[in-house]
């Protein structure tokens, strides 16, 4: 996890064609780089070698229920947003095995299974993505219990972030102050400039990890005119907004309208089908499972992903205690927006409109928020 800087976030530049050269020594310090890449028709997070590898070039298309790719009349290493995967993949992994027994003669042998910290470099982490990071930072690691493996993964891992210079048609960081730019929480963040004649990144430097990091990459100086043209790019991104949200008030409102007619609307539509939390780079519920092998000489528990839009989620003895869709939705947005609040001290939202490009029928968590603030004010007084 990035540590405070003693350089006082100290400004350098870039130039593309050096940018493998700090894929390179982030891979000569041990680390495993994870970057954006193209697959099966998608932007996503995994391992790569070389800059050939990320989606040079490529930008995508946001909308309701879509996600379009497109080629770029530049060759911007990171002209797009982001797409179905989020870092959380990474650091919460979405299946994990807890313990394991083995039967030993008449006796039983428990398996240790801790893992040894993967040491991951993450390389374009967007600034509502660094948000999510720190939210789920709160949940993991806040208190007096802590998840050893996230905080291994999460106090292992560098962090390359990248500001946003464009903005996607679902997205609305400006609304809950989580982007276009990064403020604090990484090791090097990059504002990229592409030009007719010239493409180079801003570097500001967030830690003395990387700091020293750096001193293997070849830089220069920054100007006044690079600065500048980092912040137009910026400033680019913030007029671009596809979505705003309203979030004066957004607890009480929510709470204040848990029987509001509106949510059965939200069930007509709704699916069910739980990609909402999948691709959030927040949400963190899970289910346990235990499985054996057919001699009975194994057993093994382990985590998975799950999702408050399933039946079974919900079921305590006796049945579920969320049966309906629209009971379901309304636990999901108010948690989200209201009751995330009230557990960890802030939203747990970060804007990154996911949950609006990867819903089937389209529903958008700004729209419905709207709604119920709207149908406040057209009540008869």
């Amino acid at each position: 996890m990035p540590k405070n800087a003693s350089n006082d976030r100290k400004l350098v530049v870039l130039e593309a064609a050096q940018f493998q050269a700090l894929l390179r020594a982030l891979q000569d310090g041990g680390y495993s780089t994870v970057a954006p890449t193209l697959k099966e028709g998608a932007i996503v997070y995994d391992e790569v070698a070389t800059v050939d590898e990320l989606p040079v070039g490529k930008t995508d298309e946001h909308a309701g229920g879509s996600y379009r790719l497109k080629t770029r009349k530049d060759k911007a290493v990171f002209g797009y947003v982001v797409g179905p995967h989020s870092w959380k993949k990474f650091l919460h992994p979405p299946t994990l095995r807890l313990w394991q027994v083995r039967r030993n003669g008449n006796g039983l042998e428990f398996v240790h299974t801790q893992e040894q910290p993967p040491k991951y470099a993450f390389i374009g982490v967007r600034p509502c993505e660094l948000s999510a990071m720190q939210i789920q930072d709160k949940v993991f690691m806040a208190g007096e219990f802590a998840d050893p493996i996230y905080q291994g993964r999460r106090e292992n891992a560098f962090i390359v972030a990248v500001n946003c210079s464009q903005a996607g048609g679902t997205c609305f960081c400006v609304s809950m102050k989580t982007g276009p730019k990064a403020q604090s929480g990484f090791d090097l963040c990059l504002t990229e400039v592409v030009e007719k004649k010239s493409h180079f990144f801003v570097v500001e430097i967030g830690s003395d990890r990387g700091a020293a990091l750096l001193q293997d990459v070849p830089h220069s100086e920054a100007t006044p005119e690079h600065l500048q043209k980092a912040s137009a790019a910026v400033e680019q991104a913030a007029s671009q907004m596809g979505k705003t949200l309203d979030v004066s008030d957004v607890k009480d409102l929510l709470y204040r309208n848990a029987e509001s007619p509106h949510w059965e609307d939200v069930a007509r539509r709704c699916l069910g089908c739980a990609n909402c939390t999948m691709v959030c780079p927040t949400c963190f519920c899970t289910t346990v499972e235990e499985v054996t092998d057919l001699t009975g000489g194994n057993a093994e528990r382990w985590r998975k992903w799950d999702s408050c839009f399933t039946s079974d989620f919900s079921y305590v003895h006796g049945g579920s205690i969320r049966t309906s869709s629209s009971a379901r939705y309304r636990h999901w947005l108010t948690h989200k927006l209201a009751a995330w609040d009230d557990q960890f001290g802030s939203s747990g939202c970060v804007g990154c409109g996911r949950c609006i490009t990867w819903c089937p029928v389209g529903i958008d968590i700004t729209a419905e928020v709207q709604t119920i603030r709207s149908s406040e004010t057209s009540k008869p007084k």
